[in-house]
């Protein structure tokens, strides 16, 4: 695999997004990350799925900042890769965002998407 394509099959998470998911972790026992994986359906086709888990499987893709893990499984990465995982805190509300550059179209509820 080429430097273009393993730099296209990253993903990244914001700081904000890391000091979420630690204080989350942290408050949950036995939890180690943040799974993040992409499932068929939802309004735009594919949408995203969050879980707190305790256990690393062997086709996982870990990306680690500031005491903070993010899993995802190899499937998934082919659909999110080039993506930022962010942590928005505003007045619509508190979420986890993922910007996907492979994303076409999106839904408002912001978990769905196309490509």
């Amino acid at each position: 695999m080429g430097a273009d394509a393993k730099t296209a099959m990253k993903v990244d998470m914001t700081e904000a997004a890391a000091r979420r998911i630690a204080e989350i972790v942290s408050g949950e026992a036995g939890k180690t990350a943040l799974r993040v994986s992409v499932e068929g359906g939802g309004c735009s086709g594919f949408s995203y799925k969050f879980d707190l888990v305790d256990t690393r499987n062997d086709d996982d893709v870990a990306i680690e900042k500031d005491g903070a893990t993010v899993l995802i499984d190899d499937l998934s990465l082919v659909y999110m890769g080039g993506s930022v995982i962010d942590f928005v805190d505003d007045l619509m509300g508190q979420s986890f965002q993922i910007r996907n550059p492979n994303a076409v179209a999106s839904c408002g509820c912001g978990t769905s998407f196309s490509i």
